[in-house]
């Protein structure tokens, strides 16, 4: 056995035992395990930890069935060097690097990555040349629909392999051919066979296949509403397959069970339902790796391997739940709302629906109590953008589209593709660590664009969210992260809302905020109480509204809650500026006396008639 090792280097693995402890030592082997990775060995003398994770029987059962027989059978006992741990008494050669860690630390493990070369520390993945960095990656291959076969179940996880279509590519490509060749190769081999952006994306593709996916990698596929996670364990391999279905081949440590569809994370199913069939899933490695495991399994994994304390385990991490807090009695107070319970239903509506729209008459406070509720949602104003909406908003505005740009170089003007406050947010939303942090979108006087052309594709996208689509501009893959939040304001007295579309009532839950209910009917006496102020402003507004037939017209309580008002002849100038006119403007064509009709004195006369009678 020696000189089949001695070719390569003793790689380490650092298991965490007490005050640092020793480390376990194996070397990698030329031959190759019946997965199609190369084997390794475990020296004599490693240390091996007492318990194995709960998970591990149903997540690696080839791992967990050769741990139990290497105790059974004495190959590994306990350890009179190191108490409370077990030992390997000889050397134990296994199928792969990752079996060979999962058997010592008894629990799923990249052995490419937890493997250290003992001379310089890089982990195997490096050594081999596989990888520049030791991190592994995780892929979504789709081999439930190629040419109308299920080829996951047919082949990939009854042969251990993933595979990928390449019907009319030359024989001889081999793994790591540059994407400049592999775009030479297609051009060529495909010149009639596929269209221009087909062609694009399948350069794509074998580039990945060929050259980025590395042994250790994760990969994963969709079959039967189940999602399959295996393990890459060798190099890329072009064959001659019969249907020409599966040319190119990488063996892989297919888990035995799949997790189903339905119930993984919602952001995770937003980068599945991807369009392409290889997808780039590193940003939700983690909600990959944590998948199966509770939270305790992850803590235990995460152990298993020497890792710096301080930092968060990202499983866990991207875990943590999304939640909006509940709203407090000194919130209610600041936004003199009759009732805290109302607080709650306005949030309980947006966390099930993720869109809300406050509509009601101008005045009303819809802007003032969006802003100051999301901030109290959000924990703070950085989570906040506020847009407002116009005739003349477009979906280039608020999604993305093409904007002159000055290059800073050159100083020359050209087109190019620029982000909208939506995409903008998005990406601030999706960032790591953010995830779990309320954002909000509010769309002020969001009635007054035209919502069809402004949305787009987007109006799918706020029914469904688990799911992605692909922008029309830069073409890349697009989805609403789940803790984006929309809140629009509506002017009635612009649009009712019974002219709304039905697709954004269907989108939108309405909450209403008019003067004829709480919280805006009792809004003004409240303020006044609270600035000690005399009630005569709020008796008049509930004259004039009750003059009003049309309730989307009725006037609200904000233009009365401002210091000018309370300067001397502040109250008849708002009366005579900002009220009438809207009223004049309601009343256009009708013949309508309005000073008669609104005017103050006329209202305080009502006031006094019914004082008295």
């Amino acid at each position: 056995m020696v000189d089949e090792h001695t070719e390569y280097p003793e790689f380490r693995l650092r298991l965490r035992l007490p005050n640092g402890g020793p480390v376990a030592r194996g070397r990698l082997l030329k031959g190759r395990g019946a997965k199609g990775s190369q084997k390794f060995v475990v020296l004599k003398g490693s240390p091996v930890r007492t318990e194995a994770v709960p998970s591990f029987a149903v997540r690696k059962p080839p791992s967990y069935r050769k741990r139990q027989q290497l105790i059974e059978d004495g190959s590994i006992r306990e350890s009179e060097r190191w108490p409370g741990w077990l030992e390997t008494i000889r050397d134990i050669d296994c199928t792969s690097p990752s079996g060979a860690a999962e058997i010592l630390m008894g629990c799923s493990t990249n052995g490419w990555g937890a493997w250290k070369s003992a001379a310089d520390g890089r982990s195997l993945a490096i050594h081999l040349g596989q990888a520049s960095t030791g991190l592994n990656r995780p892929w979504l291959v789709r081999g439930s629909n190629v040419t109308g076969l299920d080829l996951v179940q047919r082949l990939w996880l009854p042969e251990n392999l993933v595979t990928l279509a390449a019907s009319h590519l030359r024989q001889g490509v081999a793994e790591g051919t540059s994407k400049d060749d592999l775009r030479t190769f297609i051009q060529d081999d495909y010149e009639s066979t596929a269209t221009y952006g087909q062609k694009q994306q399948l350069v794509e593709e074998l580039h990945v296949f060929l050259s980025r996916m590395k042994p250790g990698d994760t990969v994963c596929t969709i079959s039967g509403g189940q999602l399959y996670v295996g393990e890459i364990t060798g190099e890329a391999e072009q064959t001659e397959s019969e249907d020409r279905r599966s040319n190119l081949r990488r063996p892989v440590d297919w888990q035995p069970t799949g997790y189903p569809y339905d119930d993984l994370p919602e952001e995770l199913q937003q980068k599945l339902s991807i369009q392409h069939d290889v997808v780039d899933l590193s940003t939700v490695q983690a909600l990959v790796e944590g998948l199966g495991l509770s939270d305790e399994e992850l803590a235990e994994e995460a152990e298993a391997i020497e890792r710096d304390p301080s930092v968060e385990i990202p499983a866990l991490v991207a875990r943590r739940e999304l939640e909006l807090p509940d709203p407090t009695d000194e919130l209610t107070a600041e936004l003199l709302v009759h009732d805290t319970e109302w607080l709650r239903e306005v949030r309980d509506l947006l966390a099930d629906e993720r869109q809300l729209v406050l509509y009601g008459p101008p005045g009303t406070g819809k802007t003032y109590l969006a802003l100051k509720l999301a901030e109290f949602l959000g924990g703070g104003p950085e989570q906040v953008k506020l847009i407002q909406f116009h005739p003349s908003y477009a979906y280039e505005d608020f999604v993305e589209g093409f904007r002159p740009k000055e290059d800073s170089k050159t100083k020359e003007v050209a087109f190019r593709i620029t982000a909208g406050p939506l995409r903008d947010l998005a990406a601030l939303a999706g960032r790591e660590g953010n995830r779990h942090i309320p954002h909000f979108l509010i769309i002020d006087e969001i009635n007054r664009a035209n919502l069809a052309k402004v949305f787009g594709e987007l109006y799918f996208l706020l029914e469904y969210r688990n799911k992605s689509l692909q922008l029309p501009y830069s073409g890349d893959d697009f989805a609403l992260p789940p803790n984006l939040f929309v809140i629009g304001t509506m002017n009635t007295a612009d649009r009712s809302i019974a002219l709304v579309d039905a697709a954004m009532r269907r989108r939108f839950a309405f909450v209403e905020l008019s003067p004829r209910t709480e919280p805006t009917s009792g809004l003004l006496r409240r303020w006044l109480a609270k600035e000690g102020k005399d009630t005569e402003p709020a008796d008049l507004l509930d004259a004039l509204n009750s003059r009003i037939d049309d309730a989307d017209f009725r006037i609200g309580p904000s233009y009365l809650m401002k210091k000018g008002v309370y300067r001397e002849g502040g109250l008849e100038r708002t009366w005579r500026t900002k009220i009438l006119p809207l009223l004049e403007e309601h009343h256009y064509g009708e013949g309508v006396d309005i000073e008669k009709r609104y005017g103050l004195a006329a209202l305080r006369q009502s006031l006094v008639r019914e004082s008295l009678g």
